[in-house]
């Protein structure tokens, strides 16, 4: 089955130059990597959180949302992860894709130019339309939250 495809128009920044545009690296890829488009290394120390430019301005078409997510081997390795996970950018919003990364691991964490700081998702959108209503259909879980499937 071939996937849907959308063209999504992008701006390069000045700082973005050398850099290489987010790519889906195989053919089962959901996300593609940003990199960090840094003019100088940044250290970001533990428990500090550090706000990564990209060097990239987006149009993504109406009814479509980009979702910037953590990289998996960076959490994994060094604790690094967003602080708003995942950020979103909107269909309307045209700045800069900026990666507001943070040091949950015991060692400082350098972010050097190209590196790859976390990866992107397009993906559909649909609106919510709220109806009112006194009854709601029960289900089996019911009000149970915060920890409850997986309990007696």
């Amino acid at each position: 089955m071939a996937l849907k495809e959308i063209r999504i128009p992008v701006r390069k920044l000045p700082h973005f130059s050398g850099l290489s545009l987010p790519r889906y690296v195989t053919g089962g890829s959901a996300g593609m990597d940003l990199h960090a488009a840094v003019t100088e290394d940044v250290l970001i120390g533990p428990g500090e959180r550090a706000l990564i430019p990209t060097g990239l301005i987006i149009a993504l078409p109406e009814g479509f949302e980009a979702q910037i997510r953590p990289r998996s081997g960076l959490a994994l390795t060094h604790g690094i992860t967003l602080v708003n996970s995942p950020g979103t950018i909107d269909a309307d919003y045209r700045g800069e894709i900026g990666v507001l990364l943070i040091n949950h691991g015991k060692e400082p964490f350098l972010i050097s130019r190209g590196a790859r700081i976390a990866q992107m998702v397009v993906t559909s959108v649909y609106r919510a339309a709220w109806t009112e209503s006194c009854d709601l259909e029960s289900t089996v879980r019911g009000n149970g939250g915060f920890g409850h499937s997986g309990t007696s």
